[in-house]
């Protein structure tokens, strides 16, 4: 008996990200089961007889898995829904409050939930080693900062990714990112801190994402940096969640899970 092809949603299937998660579900042979917008109606981007509900709890009725960048205002209903089929959840969706990131786990208990910053590979990969160097090297001589740049037209500051990177960082060094992090540093601020992670957000133009994160000392830098050129690498990446996550029991997962990274 043939196996039957994966029936992928799209919340916010009107939007930048979505329109090419469209073309990425497509592309990789699964079925584009539906999506979600504000106004249903509204909508004529999406393929015909693609379905598009307002309730996102519609459309994980009839999907396998459901791919998620939207905004966390959403987390906490989106999260009921899919637990509730036993939907399976790719969540890109950062800036989560505690309320919210409760709801995310909770619905781990009963469907699969892959949740990241950031679904390119790349960062995946830069997150390890940012990790890896706070393991590595004593926060006593190196300080750690983080940049990012993006379009002119992003509304928060630093980046989800960015963050991502800054806890990656706190993690190998055993410390809480809330308990040691910098941003926006301005007039007389004194001298750095040490074992400060800081933080440096730039802004211009329609650039997609840059991030670099820097282990400085007095005697060297090391410096690891990702550009993202377009932004389908993020739908490529969060398709392939979608296919890993169609096969696993319920629980909530990361990228470095979907690439197959071993535990450190």
């Amino acid at each position: 008996m043939s196996k039957q092809p994966l029936r992928v949603g799209i919340a916010g299937i009107s939007g930048r990200v979505g329109q090419l998660l469209v073309e990425e579900v497509q592309a990789a042979g699964a079925v584009l089961s539906g999506g979600t917008a504000r106004n249903p109606a509204t909508v004529s981007t999406v393929p015909e007889g693609v379905p598009v509900f307002a309730d996102l709890a519609d459309l994980a009725a009839i999907s396998d898995v459901v791919i998620d960048f939207t905004h966390a205002e959403t987390a906490i209903a989106h999260a009921k829904a899919v637990a509730a089929h036993g939907t399976a959840w790719v969540l890109g969706t950062t800036g989560l409050s505690p309320e919210q990131s409760k709801a995310v786990r909770e619905a781990a208990k009963k469907c699969v939930v892959v949740h990241a910053a950031n679904f390119s590979a790349g960062v995946t990969l830069v997150s390890r080693l940012a990790l890896m160097m706070g393991q590595a090297l004593p926060a006593e001589t190196y300080d750690a900062e983080i940049v990012e740049m993006h379009h002119r037209q992003k509304v928060d500051a630093p980046s989800g990714t960015a963050l991502a990177l800054g806890e990656s960082v706190a993690q190998g060094r055993g410390v809480a990112l809330a308990d040691v992090r910098e941003s926006g540093r301005d007039g007389h601020t004194g001298p750095r801190k040490t074992g400060a992670i800081g933080f440096a957000a730039l802004r211009g133009g329609q650039i997609v994402g840059e991030h670099e994160v820097l282990f400085t000392s007095a005697d060297e830098q090391i410096t690891i940096s990702h550009r993202a050129f377009n932004r389908r690498i993020f739908a490529t990446g969060a398709v392939r969640a979608a296919q890993w996550g169609a096969e696993q029991p319920a629980g909530y997962y990361g990228m470095e899970d979907v690439l197959g990274l071993p535990p450190l």
